[in-house]
């Protein structure tokens, strides 16, 4: 069972509803320590002085804000214990809004607020109701471990969330910050009307189980890979940059890539119900057809292989036994595997390199 990180008192208008703050989220990032190379002995950072290199007492520290170059205006803790606003009770609601007038620049974390006692079970549905209904969030601040936060109180299925907001001076003005922006908006035109075309075969339902964080699960791999005693494989190269020259040309490709995947499924492999049907049916067709006598495989033709990104090349190679293959580039794969640089390099049962 969750613990809450804080617990108050809702309040808007005369009405109280006492809840407790659950933290929504988990990092499912793999964490690692720092270590000595070639042992296991763990790496501490401790806290030295710049000038002297002595190590410091945490009793010795204090906090030091650079009004210039070397020059610093120091706080005590007890200075700033002095003004700290203290371990607020309240969550106090002062305004309603609707949600799609905060921009999402300014939404931080998300919390799960709970009634504190099944006697708030009402109160708590009645603020819940009325937020859903209304479709507004209500927009309160609150402290918690000596800082303030601004937040946003919305309504879920059965549940409140709160989600934390930046301060509008902590917000940066894209134009002011970015280099280069467009100066004007893109008129109508093809190129525009096969994006939007683009976007239509590609839209769909949000279903935030389809994607997936592929990097964390390759460190995964690899340190489980590794703790095996296997061979890791290499990672795809990025896409290079679209040619604005070839932008057409580019959407019209990317458009007939996604009519031959069934559009708005890609990422998970699925299609329209139409197209699900047809795939069943042509499956069916398939099973009802006598086998064929299986072809000899043919070693694939240097265009073939070019096509293919540098993790299936060293996935093949690897199928080989291509000798060297964890240093080659993607065009050395392609040229082991095609025969043309590569037969020297094949061995018979050796270990992978």
């Amino acid at each position: 069972m969750a613990r809450a990180i804080w617990t108050g008192v809702i309040t808007f208008g005369l009405v109280s509803v006492p809840v407790g703050l659950f933290t929504a989220t988990e990092d499912h990032t793999v964490h690692f320590h720092q270590l000595q190379r070639g042992t296991s002995d763990r790496i501490r950072n401790r806290r030295v002085n710049e000038r002297t290199g002595k190590e410091v007492d945490a009793a010795d520290i204090v906090k030091g804000y650079e009004a210039g170059e070397g020059e610093y205006v120091v706080v005590e803790p007890e200075e700033l214990d002095e003004i700290a606003p203290g371990r607020s009770r309240t969550l106090e609601i002062t305004d309603f809004v609707d949600l799609d007038r905060i921009e999402p620049v300014y939404f931080g974390r998300t919390y799960y607020l709970a009634p504190r006692g099944k006697e708030y079970l009402k109160v708590y549905e009645l603020l819940r109701t009325a937020l859903a209904e209304a479709g507004k969030v209500g927009v309160a601040t609150f402290v918690m471990r000596n800082r303030q936060y601004l937040t946003a109180l919305r309504a879920e299925d059965r549940v409140l969330l709160l989600q934390t907001l930046h301060w509008a001076d902590e917000v940066r003005d894209p134009v002011a910050e970015l280099p280069e922006l467009p100066s004007e908006r893109v008129g109508r035109g093809k190129e525009l009307d096969m994006a939007l075309r683009l976007v239509d075969a590609l839209s769909g339902d949000w279903e935030p189980a389809r994607y997936r964080d592929t990097y964390q699960e390759k460190v995964r791999e690899l340190v489980r890979a590794k703790a095996e005693g296997e061979e890791i494989a290499v990672a795809q190269e990025a896409p290079e940059a679209t040619n604005v020259v070839d932008l057409m040309e580019v959407l019209r490709g990317s458009l007939e890539q996604a009519k031959g995947t069934g559009g708005k499924r890609t990422a998970s492999g699925s299609g329209s119900p139409g197209g699900k049907r047809a795939a069943s049916e042509s499956r069916k067709a398939d099973a009802e057809r006598p086998a064929k006598p299986r072809k000899k495989a043919t070693a694939p033709s240097r265009g073939e292989l070019r096509e293919l990104s540098k993790a299936e090349l060293y996935q093949r190679a690897t199928e080989q036994d291509i000798a060297g293959r964890s240093k080659m580039s993607r065009q050395e794969l392609v040229d082991a595997l095609g025969g043309s640089a590569g037969r020297g390099r094949r061995k018979k049962k050796t270990t992978a390199a």
